[in-house]
């Protein structure tokens, strides 16, 4: 095969290598950290539970491409199947080379849920952050009577603006239902997914993941006509990030956490991988398991400070997990001067109610102004369900638990309570659509 540089032509060669099963020559096109962090086997595991969920590729999409800035290219091709879709995505530099990979739910017409209405609020597109790490983003502004509360998104990982996970788009969901209750909502593209080399860079922390843009979103919103600049909220899901924003921003009225991790990274990890061995072996083989125990050993040994991103987990640099294990949400937390409410669903099995949540209940316990609560039925990703949730559950139809965003609506505005049967309706509001 040719050593094409243009995007759309290297992103239907590696459609075509992925067909092929040929990895280790695709895995070959990766820059060194996408290489160290997704190596060979690990594609191959995940394309192959890929087919075994949609079936057979039964058609290719030509390609789709918009530049994303640092010189480098989205590609994006969507392969028909069986039993639905697929969609590759990467992002490609001038030479050809790939700096992001991921397969993904194709685009789907999503849907509102019911506790939106679209007509309470207006939307409009900002730029968060400067030069070359500028990233896009929207707000949402509550029509109406002003000056309102406002709170910022935070994502975990190399998230869109909307929280993307297979066909769903739980930020968007959130900031819909906050704006529809009257609290506007900032959103951003995570400087790791509009800019994917940064990761590359060994001196890259988590630090400078969250904190500039986080401080810039901050910024618009206190600039933003219609928005009460002494009522600014940090909404952190997952890695932790709110408190972390908040130290620097002590002007922040207050802190939402969800699902935030306690335990150690590297065990939790470990768990996660064990856990989907034993209930979706598609998505975690025992070389992947094994891969991960290694990995996870040595993030927590002496041998961090000499190892390569290689040896770590999620191919993250000695500099990022550094920064990563110093890091104590909790206690963060609870040097914060302002409310905390902290939430957990019951069905999460990457952040658990018993692996996770205790830490939250006795690092808080006597903190003023501080709520927590957990919801039954709820996923990582505040799906609601039944059963033992699953990788594969994420990517059904769902959209953002309504109780949820109306508790987060709730606790921003405590001015503005729901009625009985209001709260009725949210419990009972379909989350799967």
């Amino acid at each position: 095969m040719g050593t094409t540089t243009d995007p759309a032509a290297v992103a239907t060669e590696v459609v075509e290598l992925l067909r092929a099963e040929r990895f280790d020559e695709l895995t070959r096109r990766f820059a060194p950290p996408l290489r160290e962090a997704a190596a060979a086997p690990v594609v191959a595991a995940a394309w192959r539970a890929e087919l075994a969920r949609v079936g057979a590729i039964t058609g290719v999409v030509a390609p789709r491409t918009e530049p994303i800035g640092g010189g480098q290219v989205r590609a994006i091709v969507d392969l028909d199947a069986q039993r639905g879709g697929l969609a590759v995505r990467m992002a490609v530099d001038a030479a050809g080379t790939l700096h992001g990979f991921r397969l993904a739910a194709p685009e789907s017409g999503w849907v509102a849920p019911e506790y939106v209405h679209p007509k309470r609020f207006t939307e409009h597109a900002v730029t968060v952050g400067s030069g070359e790490l500028a990233v896009g983003g929207t707000v949402s502004v509550p029509r109406g009577r002003g000056p309102h509360p406002a709170v910022v998104l935070l994502a975990s990982g190399p998230a869109d603006r909307d929280a993307t996970v297979g066909p769903n788009k739980p930020f968007k969901d959130l900031a819909w239902g906050l704006a529809s209750r009257g609290v506007a909502v900032l959103r951003f593209d995570k400087v790791t997914f509009t800019h994917p080399r940064i990761a590359d860079d060994p001196a890259f922390t988590m630090a400078e993941e969250f904190i500039p843009h986080g401080l810039a979103a901050l910024e618009i919103l206190r600039r933003t006509p219609g928005i009460d600049s002494q009522r600014l909220y940090l909404l952190g899901h997952s890695a932790g990030s709110a408190p972390r924003v908040a130290i620097a921003a002590p002007a922040a009225a207050g802190v939402i956490l969800l699902s935030v991790a306690t335990a150690p990274l590297p065990r939790s990890a470990v768990r996660v991988a064990r856990h989907l061995a034993t209930t979706e072996p598609q998505f975690a083989t025992p070389a992947l398991v094994d891969t991960i125990i290694r990995q996870a050993a040595v993030v927590e040994s002496p041998g961090l400070e000499t190892a390569t991103a290689a040896d770590l987990l999620f191919g993250w640099s000695p500099a990022y997990w550094r920064d990563r294990l110093d890091y104590d949400a909790v206690a963060a937390t609870a040097a914060l001067h302002c409310p905390a409410l902290v939430l957990q669903g019951e069905r999460d099995y990457q952040v658990t109610v018993a692996d996770d949540f205790p830490a939250w209940r006795t690092g808080l316990a006597g903190r003023p102004h501080t709520t927590l609560r957990t919801y039954p039925g709820v996923d990582h990703m505040y799906f609601s369900g039944s059963g033992p949730s699953t990788a594969a559950g994420y990517q059904v139809p769902a959209h953002f638990a309504g109780e949820v965003a109306a508790d987060i609506a709730d606790w921003i505005r405590p001015d503005r309570p729901r009625t009985a049967l209001r709260r009725l309706l949210d419990r009972l509001s379909p989350a799967r659509v």
